[in-house]
């Protein structure tokens, strides 16, 4: 992702991201609110896609982040 979007999300700048990431949470929100599972899935790919490219901008690793936070958790239980 940082290889094909980061250069482009640098240029859109930090709010501008995050602003992108807040309206594809409420995408994903009347989604859900819609009671069935049609169009959820590519409303969490785009959130997903979103966190992943602030975590970009400002130099998170968000494997390292995650392991760091639920390490614990992930070694006694699958997901």
């Amino acid at each position: 992702m940082r290889k094909e979007y980061f250069d482009r999300d640098r240029q859109r700048g930090l709010f501008q991201t995050f602003a992108w990431l807040v309206e594809e949470v409420g995408e994903l929100g009347e989604a859900l609110l819609k009671k069935g599972t049609d169009g959820v899935a590519e409303e969490l790919a785009d959130v997903i896609a979103w966190t992943l490219s602030l975590a970009n901008l400002v130099g998170v690793d968000v494997e390292k982040a995650l392991e760091t936070k639920y390490g614990e958790v992930l070694a006694r239980h699958s997901c």
